[in-house]
């Protein structure tokens, strides 16, 4: 008998070999095993003649073994099969398939699933799954793979770690709960995901694991906003709040959007209740966020509390400070920075500044949640790029005041359902409204062999007196990656094509000195061509950067791709985004088609997260939430909408699940890892 604990090598069937092909998908332990869910299933009720068979493609077929080759031996030994209906024959082949060539019998009739291909010698069906014929009702799972396991291996795997298990140790949820949704209890619900009858049965069970994953997920979060709704000491309430920004308004270089407007009203109603304000400003790149931040700012100030807006990146800290200097300072606000890279001494002027409350806003990265940084009135806490951030990082820095207002700012676009999950109940103020002059990118998606095209593009607008990014996926070139490497790829372009050219290069390695000093130098003209891995992803901003062409393309997410394009485009001239890959898969196709389609935000965001997933959306871990096993914010949304209301309903009536003990527990399993939360 096995524990859910158990290292898999404990399951007849697993080898030290075997274990280490499954650590690669992340399975470990008897429990990884069992909660390794299918993708999908093999539906065999419904094959299609061999004769139908249309090029390659995965089919279905009956047949019967009406042959057996002789095996071909060598490294990798070689078995083929002629598998024959009424309409006509195909070669099923085994790489290393001794034992499945034993099983199949001559002249008896199986039902296969596999990928055909085409060769010289005719159609194939390669490594096929496969069942008698009278077991066509069963549907088979599909399950994520890696080189070395198949189908059948995880299923029986799976198969013998349900019969081993001493018990089955999953809480269920409360019976009335299953009751009035109809789902099936936990246990009922893994055995029958893994091994349906029907597909009725399979929608079921995967309902009520997904259903259970959700509400729980739901629930820990409901508690943490309802833990965070204790009253503000920072209600503010000028009177003719409005008079009084028109004065900071008049100021500014550019006429605000009504967008921008719209989101700092939004702001100024919410500042003045009783509980604090908690609100998502979403915005493309370039639509005025760090203006609206500046304008609660100055509001912040008038009722006599100060600022703080922590971003992820130095090279974003030092961007927003100086646009903050520049429309703070007219009205006598001053405004600091505070980052990791600073030396002690400055740290020490700074730290002060914001503790005698002489600094009215303070910016910057995780420096500003240190132990020594202390504000004497802070009213409103701004993040930007939240999901960057850990959970405990965003509740340090307000935990830095008393109850203050939170201001989440994202330019990148993030999708209802993912948003819903992410941010809760965090009411929304989108910046629809670009600042008028600004012409639509124009993207295109090329091969490699229009390098030199591009090249010669990129002169002719250098010439003009024009700026580019060339933006690649790594720092040095890898022996074992062919993915350009930034460094090789700008010293090269300085001895060939861009040798009467300035050019400078800027990646995350670079001391903070460096870097400021390159960005300052591509910003003042002085160099003309800016090769850069993604640290110019987010927050640079250079109006004059008509061109941006990224090497490597298949390497980054939509989402980030879009970001990146908006390092140009920020001007009035027209811009253009060239993205390079000599990848032809489906997949890279589908995001460059997307691109080039395109450049609303949100459409990309959802294409984004549809292609990618959510676990990878905002990279490894990053928005701090704990990891779904089996729900999927892109197709359950029905399903999340029905727990978030009833997530709502329980814990408007009992807020620390004080009288729901079996949900309480659930809670404390699902965000174990994440101790910041304290459900324990």
């Amino acid at each position: 008998m096995i524990n859910l604990t158990d290292n898999i090598t404990k399951l007849p069937g697993i080898s030290d070999k075997r274990a280490a092909l499954y650590k690669k998908m992340g399975v470990e332990t008897v429990g990884e095993l069992i909660t390794h869910y299918p993708r999908g299933y093999i539906d065999f009720t419904s094959p299609i003649a061999i004769g139908n068979i249309s090029g390659e493609e995965n089919a279905v077929i009956r047949a019967f073994v009406s042959k057996k080759m002789r095996p071909y031996l060598g490294k990798i030994t070689v078995y083929k099969l002629m598998l024959t209906d009424e309409s006509g024959s195909i070669t099923g082949t085994f790489f290393n398939g001794e034992y499945n060539y034993t099983r199949l019998i001559l002249g008896r009739e199986y039902i296969f699933y596999g990928r055909v291909s085409v060769n010289q010698f005719g159609q194939e069906i390669i490594n096929p799954i496969y069942i008698p014929v009278d077991e066509v009702n069963k549907l088979i799972p599909k399950y994520r793979l890696t080189a070395g396991l198949s189908q059948a291996i995880v299923s029986a795997n799976i198969k013998t770690a349900f019969d081993l298990l001493k018990e089955f140790p999953f809480s269920d949820l409360p019976e009335e709960i299953r009751e009035e949704y109809s789902l099936l209890s936990h246990g009922e619900a893994m055995v029958k995901i893994h091994f349906p009858a029907s597909s009725e049965e399979s929608n079921v069970a995967k309902r009520s694991l997904v259903f259970k994953e959700l509400l729980i997920l739901q629930l820990g979060l409901a508690m943490i906003r309802s833990r965070n709704r204790k009253l503000t000491g920072a209600q503010m309430g000028l009177k003719s709040e409005q008079k009084q920004l028109e004065g900071f308004y008049s100021t500014l270089p550019f006429k605000p959007t009504n967008a921008q407007i719209r989101a700092v009203n939004d702001c100024i109603r919410d500042m003045g209740k009783q509980i604090p304000m908690n609100r998502l400003l979403q915005g493309d790149v370039g639509s005025g966020k760090t203006m609206v931040a500046a304008a609660l700012a100055y509001y912040a100030d008038l009722n006599g509390f100060q600022t703080a807006l922590m971003v992820p990146t130095e090279i974003l800290a030092n961007q927003h400070y100086k646009s903050l200097v520049d429309f703070l300072e007219p009205h006598g606000i001053k405004t600091v920075l505070i980052t990791g890279g600073m030396s002690a001494a400055e740290k020490r002027e700074r730290r002060a500044l914001i503790k005698s409350g002489e600094a009215g806003v303070v910016v910057g990265t995780h420096a500003l949640i240190q132990k020594g940084v202390e504000f004497a009135s802070l009213g409103l806490v701004v993040t930007d790029e939240q999901h960057r951030f850990g959970v405990g990082q965003r509740s340090e820095l307000i935990s830095k005041g008393a109850n203050p207002h939170t201001l989440v700012m994202s330019a990148t676009p993030i999708p209802r359902t993912l948003g819903l999950i992410i941010y809760g109940d965090l009411d929304i103020s989108l910046l629809d409204e670009m600042p008028k002059g600004r012409l639509p990118i124009k993207t295109y998606g090329v091969n490699s062999s229009y390098r030199e095209r591009i090249y010669k593009f990129i002169i002719n607008h250098v010439n003009e007196g024009r700026q580019a990014y060339i933006v690649c996926p790594l720092i040095e070139e890898s022996m074992v990656s062919e993915k350009t490497g930034a460094v090789k790829y700008y010293n090269e372009l300085r001895e060939s094509w861009f040798r009467q050219i300035p050019t400078g290069l800027l990646h995350g390695r670079m001391k903070q000195t460096e870097k400021d000093t390159v960005m300052e130098k591509f910003k003042g003209g002085e160099i003309m061509v800016l090769v850069s891995t993604t640290v110019i992803e987010v927050g640079v901003d250079v109006p004059n950067s008509v061109v941006m062409l990224i090497e490597n393309a298949e390497q980054f997410g939509l989402s980030q791709l879009h970001q990146l394009r908006g390092r140009v485009g920020r001007g009035s001239e027209q811009s253009y985004c060239i993205l390079i890959t000599d990848s032809d898969s489906p997949y890279t196709k589908a995001r460059i088609d997307t691109m080039s389609e395109t450049s609303d935000g949100f459409e990309i965001a959802g294409k984004d997260l549809e292609l990618r997933g959510p676990g990878d959306f905002f990279g490894k871990k990053q928005h701090g939430l704990p990891l779904m096993k089996i729900g999927d914010m892109t197709s359950d949304t029905l399903i999340l909408e029905e727990t978030q209301s009833l997530a709502r309903n329980i814990i408007k009536d009992d807020p620390e699940l004080s009288e729901n003990v079996e949900l309480r527990q659930l809670v404390a399993e699902l965000f174990k890892e994440t101790s910041e939360y304290g459900f324990n």
